[in-house]
């Protein structure tokens, strides 16, 4: 995978998922959205789901600095 985002809630998840989904001329785009629900949650519920997330992207081959 070459690309991975983490979004705060399925409506922006879903908005990125245009960007570099299918129909916008990039059909060999590898890219994973993580859609997470951490507006809602305290902070360090919403820290700890997003480092989760983060681990699983590397896992799937997103580069990090």
């Amino acid at each position: 995978m070459l690309l991975g985002a983490i979004a705060d809630d399925f409506t922006r998840a879903s908005d990125l998922t245009h960007f570099v989904g299918p129909g916008t001329g990039k059909p060999d785009c590898e890219a994973g959205v993580v859609a997470l629900k951490t507006r809602t949650v305290p902070v360090n519920e919403a820290v700890s789901r997003s480092l989760e997330a983060v681990r699983w992207l590397v896992a799937q081959g997103c580069y990090t600095k």
